[in-house]
């Protein structure tokens, strides 16, 4: 009984603290619509609070710890990535949020391209760039919230709204991760609503139902785009503006079988792997906090890659691309593919592990030029 009022009194919280947050978050409507996510010049400045890291991250967390906070955030990013600048300006550059971090994180930077040797939470040694691919921040922003053991709480990949970054922040700080996953809490936070209150974006490449997606039986001939999408979604309704309307991205995806689902709907599916499931279901088992989020499925089945957070018009046609090209096929870290895409093919220097988990690199590079991988 008593963990029932508990959980209905934090529902009651999450709820209040959502509403709150979305209506006065100093989130500008009018930026996301105009947001240009090419690379940006100048590089971008970290703000001073930040801390001046050796990346002996067991240190770092140590260290937080002892000054009473709840542990630290890596923040994995690069120095001309609009959505990192959209991070530290849109996110960061709330007072609100910035306290709030600052009482209860140390945020640690990451150069994904750099040659910097870290010492991992779990005590591996490796460089940065070794460290993003382990992690597999292909899109930057990428932050990993470590608690005071040294344990992953959340990962985030990519830029996400304010009021969505804040409850991110209060999911760690005050533990619920060590109960429900982010989706479970995000769905108390943010129920969908009981009626009806808007159509979904409705576009003529998308499947009717019946949604039988299963490949695992037969191949197909076409890799397979799944749009994880909800009503009354204001982000959905921007993906569906500029970036879907990109003449160069209507043409990658005529490449895909497309679907659209109600991620919390119960229309019945049957998925890549041949499971029958509702959308709802479906998207628990995948996790999903975020609408839209697209996930990329192989001709087999097999998940490629997805996109769970703000998503505008290069990084979508860049993420297509990935897909259409079969790059993942030999190289399946999107993050490297983008550096060669970038940079003229010009290749990160080879990193070769020595005894003791020490790194070398041959012919280092200190920078690599003016770009973002996005």
């Amino acid at each position: 009984m008593r963990r029932i009022i508990i959980i209905i009194l934090v529902t009651f919280w999450c709820q209040n603290l959502y509403s709150a947050a979305e209506a006065d978050d100093g989130w500008d409507d009018d930026w996301e619509n105009g947001f240009n996510d090419q690379p940006v010049i100048p590089e971008i400045v970290y703000p001073e609070w930040f801390k001046k890291s050796f990346l002996e991250l067991p240190d770092d967390i140590s260290e937080a710890v002892a000054a009473g906070k709840k542990g630290i955030i890596v923040y994995f990013g690069q120095k001309h990535c609009a959505y990192c600048k959209a991070l530290i300006d849109k996110d960061f550059g709330q007072k609100d949020i910035e306290a709030y971090t600052r009482q209860n994180f140390d945020v640690i930077p990451i150069n994904i391209w750099g040659s910097n040797e870290v010492i991992t939470p779990d005590g591996q040694v490796m460089t940065e760039r070794e460290y993003a691919l382990r992690e597999k921040a292909n899109f930057t922003p990428s932050l990993i919230f470590y608690n005071a053991q040294g344990e992953k709480a959340l990962m985030l990949r990519g830029f996400y709204p304010p009021y969505k970054f804040r409850a991110a922040m209060e999911y760690v700080e005050r533990g619920y991760y060590k109960e429900e996953s982010f989706r479970e809490y995000m769905f108390r936070a943010n129920p969908p609503p009981k009626f009806e209150m808007s159509d979904m974006n409705e576009k003529d490449f998308f499947m009717s139902p019946p949604f039988a997606l299963d490949r695992s039986h037969f191949q197909a001939q076409e890799p397979l785009l799944v749009f994880f999408e909800q009503q009354d979604c204001y982000a959905c309704d921007v993906l569906h503006s500029a970036p879907l309307e990109f003449e160069e991205t209507k043409k990658l995806l005529t490449h895909f079988d497309i679907v659209q689902l109600d991620m919390n709907s119960d229309i019945p599916v049957i998925t890549p792997n041949g499971q029958r499931l509702t959308a709802k279901q479906w998207a628990d088992q995948l996790n999903l906090f975020y609408a839209p989020t697209l996930i990329a499925f192989d001709e087999r089945g097999n998940e490629i890659i997805r996109i769970d957070s703000v998503a505008h018009v290069y990084r979508l046609k860049n993420f297509l691309e990935f897909i259409v090209r079969k790059t993942y096929v030999t190289t399946p870290d999107f993050m490297n593919w983008r550096f060669d895409a970038i940079f003229g093919g010009k290749k990160l220097p080879p990193i070769e592990a020595r005894d003791g988990g020490n790194v070398n690199i041959r012919d280092e590079m200190d920078e690599p030029p003016q770009g973002s991988s996005n």
